[in-house]
C-alpha cells in the first residue's frame, strides 16, 4: 500500500480548514492509501487520523520525544523519533506522496524541508499543498518569485503543485503515483 504524508496543524482551526481536512481524510483511503502523519491526536491532526480510521485507512503516527504524550493511542504504527530532524526523514522514508494543508510554522518547516531534500534529489515524491481559501497564496507568490529570479535549481511546476481544492490534490496524487 502506498502512503500519503499530510503535514497539518495540531489546532483546533475555522471550519473551512477543519472540512477539508476531513475531506482529504475521507479520500485517502478511498483511493487505496494509508497516512502517514506527524502522531498527535489533537487538532486537524486528530481529526485526519480518526477519519482515515473511520473509512478502513491505516495510520502511521510519526512523533518525536518531545511530544510522545501527544501521540494518538490507537494508531496502526506509532514511532517516536528523537528531534525534528529524524522525525522528517522517517516521515519521508514512510511515505510515497506529500501534502501540506493550511498550518502554522511547523507545517511551513515540514514543507519546506521536503522540497529541499527533494532539490538535493534525496526523494522525487510528488508535493503539494492544499491552497484551502488562499492560504497559501502568498507562498505561491514568492516560490514564483525565487523560480522567475533564478534561485531555484528545478522549474517550480516539477517541485510542487498547487491545488484549490481536496480533488484537485488526490487527482495530482494518483496521477503522478500511477503513472
Amino acid at each position: 500500500m502506498k502512503n500519503i504524508l499530510v503535514f497539518c496543524s495540531a489546532n483546533d482551526l475555522e471550519e473551512k480548514y477543519m472540512s477539508s481536512a476531513k475531506e482529504l481524510a475521507q479520500l485517502i483511503p478511498q483511493n487505496g492509501y494509508g497516512l502517514v502523519w506527524g502522531g498527535s491526536n489533537v487538532g486537524v491532526m486528530k481529526l485526519i487520523a480518526s477519519t482515515v480510521q473511520e473509512n478502513g485507512g491505516k495510520i502511521i503516527g510519526v512523533s518525536m520525544e518531545l511530544l510522545k504524550a501527544k501521540a494518538r493511542v490507537g494508531a496502526d504504527e506509532m514511532i517516536i523519533t528523537k528531534d525534528l530532524s529524524e522525525r522528517q526523514v522517517t516521515m519521508l522514508e514512510r511515505c510515497d506522496a506529500i501534502v501540506a494543508l493550511p498550518g502554522g510554522i511547523g507545517t511551513l518547516n515540514e514543507i519546506s524541508a521536503m522540497l529541499e531534500m527533494k532539490k538535493h534529489h534525496v526523494h522525487n515524491k510528488p508535493c503539494a499543498i492544499l491552497n484551502t481559501d488562499n492560504f497559501y497564496e502568498g507562498l505561491k507568490t514568492q516560490l514564483k518569485k525565487m523560480n522567475q529570479e533564478g534561485f531555484l535549481t528545478q522549474p517550480l511546476e516539477e517541485m510542487l503543485f498547487f491545488g484549490d481544492n481536496v480533488q484537485d490534490i488526490i487527482a495530482f496524487i494518483n496521477q503522478k503515483l500511477h503513472t
